[in-house]
């Protein structure tokens, strides 16, 4: 939007405190290289333009606002006199991308004195070598550090997950090991049994009745119910007063395997009942086997399923052979990085997954994804740790209009009002020295606005901490574009 021409006034931009230090003569440079320019309210130049004018307030009110998603969000609203805008990094020239970073209205009759781009530039070179130098060296230094130290904390990120990860398969793994090992001394205990029973004057029907009630005991322990402890308690000793009365010798120790497979004193009732009374002892025993081998036998079973869960989890984490944009299911995404993180969050800590399965699909990056939930699952779990590791952590999605609500929400002792707007600030922490870049939620606010044109806020008061991230339920023309890495 152009504004209307009128004179520049050497005296009056000179009042202004960005060039208050300037000779006369230089000011009269800039009124012969620039121009005052007076805009109505409404629109002085929209963010992703080319940046082409560096403008300076001498009166009037300007707003500086940002597009996230689908909204313009105010940043700044001012009438001081002298505040500027636009093309500020014109001096680096083309090194960076020159596009307006914001947008910026008036919301009445404004003047500007408006510089070109190019001219800032030269002027900024010329009368100031030595800061130029030193802006082009907090600029680019900055970036190089945060590349690096990003970089730093995606690896540290990544070995923590790791060890967490072969933490948690270990402890399967190991099952499964110990498991198979009791398996094969069961079975080898078990064919002893059977060379004494078949060596025996047992009639062939008695010991066609024996293999048919392992047939069905072992269908019984597949389908065995969980019972509470008081109830497994009230089991076991019923089923030890019936292995005594009939004789069983360490019936106590028996007991506790049986209950475990869903058998009682009911069941065992058939088997005396289909078995003659000296074979009884023997046949106990041989069923014990039984179970302790089909017991043995899930055991290894529900541990490998585990190790395979972790594995799926692990690819689902980082998203190997999957499209970099697609589609994705946020909730599969939350349950694979909170798998990943279950090492990190220790059994002190409840995890609470209050999702709306009835949520789309939504086009994002999964693996960047996995990066944020990461971040705002590990700060949630640093603020709860800091008050004395007990706590809730809550994941909650819903639907918010058009937008998809994942919320993280933590009992920790919240952000303290004074810092709140910082949080998302490149390298701003309040971890300690070696524990945090400052650059995680960083980070994740790129990931999350830039990237998926989505907004991330926080609400928090002491006990009640909510990092709130929502995304666009539909693509944007420009979302499969490229965009600068997070």
């Amino acid at each position: 939007m152009s504004g209307r021409t009128m004179p520049c006034d050497p005296k009056e931009i000179g009042s202004l405190f960005l060039f208050e230090k300037l000779t006369p003569e230089q000011l009269g440079r800039l009124c012969e290289a620039g121009r005052v320019e007076r805009f109505e309210a409404g629109p002085v130049y929209t963010e992703g333009e080319p940046a082409t004018c560096f403008y300076v307030m001498l009166d009037g009110t300007v707003v500086l606002y940002r597009r996230v998603g689908g909204d313009d969000v105010e940043v700044t609203r001012t009438s001081q006199r002298g505040v500027y805008a636009g093309a500020m990094q014109a001096y680096l020239g083309d090194r960076v991308r020159q596009v307006y970073n914001n947008s910026m209205r008036v919301t009445g009759p404004t003047r500007f004195f408006v510089l070109p781009a190019g001219t800032f530039a030269s002027i900024m070179q010329e009368w100031f070598p030595m800061a130029v130098h030193l802006l082009e060296g907090l600029f680019f230094g900055s970036k190089s550090t945060q590349r690096a130290i990003g970089q730093r904390e995606r690896l540290l990120a990544l070995g923590s997950l790791s060890a967490g990860l072969t933490h948690e398969l270990n402890n399967p793994a190991a099952a499964a090991v110990r498991a198979t090992a009791s398996l094969r001394e069961r079975v080898a205990k078990m064919r002893h049994k059977l060379g004494v029973i078949s060596a025996g004057p047992y009639p062939r029907e008695a010991l066609a009745n024996l293999i048919e009630i392992q047939d069905r005991t072992a269908e019984r322990v597949a389908k065995a119910p969980t019972l509470s402890p008081l109830e497994a308690a009230d089991r076991e000793d019923a089923v030890s007063d019936w292995l005594d009365e009939h004789g069983i010798p360490d019936g106590w120790r028996l007991a506790p395997t049986f209950v475990q497979a869903g058998l009682d004193p009911d069941w065992l009732d058939q088997v005396a009942a289909a078995v003659d009374e000296e074979i009884l002892p023997g046949a106990i025993g041989w069923l014990n086997y039984t179970v302790e081998t089909e017991l043995l036998m899930d055991e290894i079973q529900d541990s490998t399923a585990r190790v395979t869960q972790l594995v799926d989890a692990a690819k689902q984490y980082s998203q190997l052979d999957r499209a970099p944009y697609r589609m994705a299911d946020v909730h599969e995404l939350l349950d694979s990085t909170l798998l990943m993180l279950s090492g990190k969050i220790g059994p002190r800590i409840k995890v609470v997954k209050d999702y709306d399965r009835t949520l789309p699909d939504v086009p994002a990056y999964p693996a960047e994804l996995n990066q944020v939930w990461t971040n705002l699952i590990d700060n949630a779990v640093a603020a709860i740790n800091s008050e004395g590791g007990e706590g809730a952590l809550t994941v909650r999605t819903a639907r918010d209009h058009d937008r998809l609500l994942v919320e993280f929400r933590d009992t920790g002792p919240g952000v303290p009002p004074e810092i709140r707007d910082r949080i998302f600030d490149p390298f701003f922490t309040t971890k300690p020295v070696g524990e945090g870049t400052g650059l995680g939620l960083d980070i994740s606010w790129r990931i999350v606005v830039n990237k998926h044109h989505g907004t991330l806020q926080v609400e928090s008061v002491p006990g009640d901490t909510r990092f709130q991230v929502l995304l666009p339920l539909t693509a944007t023309e420009d979302e499969t574009a490229p965009e600068e890495s997070a």
